[in-house]
């Protein structure tokens, strides 16, 4: 049923019933103004590439296992790459308890900020507004908060639920939403009053987040069943749910904020969720395992990490068709821009 129901989306879709999704200019892009950076999981590196020669131009060593995720200065000029450990989300491993410090333009690391103890640090987001860098630290149920003027920890955060392992901020830096993964739950957390507004259900098990650009949505993927939830932010309820032709993971909002992309992990796709009529109205071919979605500053492209494939997709927005592959590393999955240093 869930491969026939795709098939008709598809066809919708090609017939121009979905919404006009398509452009009409020629969908050239222009320079990209700024490098991609992309966690190589197997290979422990940080990835810097360079978007228009399509690229690897750089990698770095974390000097630590393994980084699954990786953030940029607002200036373009340091990535931050928290090192989680050498196993998955809820499975045995080592704990990771450092944060590696890479200079972009010297292409080094230059410092490790060290956790008080072992806590998983996953995910790391700047807030919008104050500048402060916020971690995931899942084995303690928390947010970390740190000030990158002096790289030190100034605050933790709870999140009541277990393996908060990604996490996500409102445009307007207020609240902070995590996936907590196998408790099935996403929180809701005020930033400035430091506590959990609400625990939402979402299934047994729980992935990745991101968050409308107008701040009205969270969305998050069930790893049970093929379907994303949507959650209103005005009441912290499941609003309602987009049935999906198989399980996705990453998800982005374009900048426009017209679309949701979804990495569609087990059929190798990428979808396009309409956010009007909340439907998937097409979806893309790209390599084995995509993981993350990357939207360009800029809304011209989306980078796409395939993990098992090593490579990054490159997908042109105006056309909805893979531009490029790029090369990268083993384990390619966390993506972050950095913008040109003025």
């Amino acid at each position: 049923m869930a491969m026939a129901r795709f098939a008709m989306i598809l066809i919708l879709a090609v017939m121009g019933v979905a919404m006009n999704i398509g452009a009409a200019d020629t969908g050239t892009v222009g320079k990209a103004r700024g490098l991609l950076l992309v966690a190589n999981k197997g290979d422990h590196t940080l990835g810097i590439v360079d978007p228009d020669s399509g690229q690897q131009v750089a990698t770095v060593p974390e000097e630590g296992i393994t980084g699954h995720e990786v953030v940029a200065s607002p200036d373009g000029r340091i990535a931050y790459v928290p090192i989680y450990g050498n196993s998955g989300v809820g499975s045995p491993g080592t704990d990771g308890q450092t944060m590696a410090v890479i200079d972009i333009a010297s292409r080094r690391l230059i410092h490790t900020i060290n956790f008080p103890q072992p806590v998983r640090p996953h995910c790391a987001v700047f807030g919008p507004k104050n500048g402060l860098l916020y971690i995931s630290t899942e084995l303690t149920n928390s947010i970390d908060v740190i000030d990158p003027r002096t790289d030190q920890i100034v605050d933790r955060i709870p999140t009541g639920q277990p393996e908060s392992h990604m996490l996500a901020i409102t445009h307007d830096g207020k609240r902070a939403y995590t996936a907590n993964v196998h408790a099935g739950t996403v929180s809701a957390i005020d930033l400035e009053a430091k506590k959990v507004l609400a625990v939402i259900p979402i299934s047994k098990e729980a992935q990745r987040i991101s968050i409308s650009m107008d701040d009205r949505y969270a969305f998050t993927s069930d790893q049970t069943a093929p379907r994303l939830a949507v959650i209103d932010t005005a009441t912290n309820h499941v609003k309602t749910w987009v049935e999906l032709p198989g399980i996705a993971y990453g998800t982005a909002p374009t900048r426009d904020g017209r679309f949701l992309l979804l990495a569609l992990i087990t059929l190798n796709k990428v979808g396009v969720v309409d956010l009007k009529s909340m439907k998937l109205v097409r979806a893309i071919d790209v390599p084995r395992a995509p993981q993350e979605v990357l939207v360009r500053p800029d809304n011209t492209v989306a980078f796409v990490s395939c993990d098992a494939s090593r490579k990054i997709a490159v997908i042109n927005l105006k056309t909805w068709a893979v531009d490029k592959l790029i090369d990268v590393g083993r384990g390619a999955d966390g993506l972050a821009w950095a913008k040109a240093i003025e």
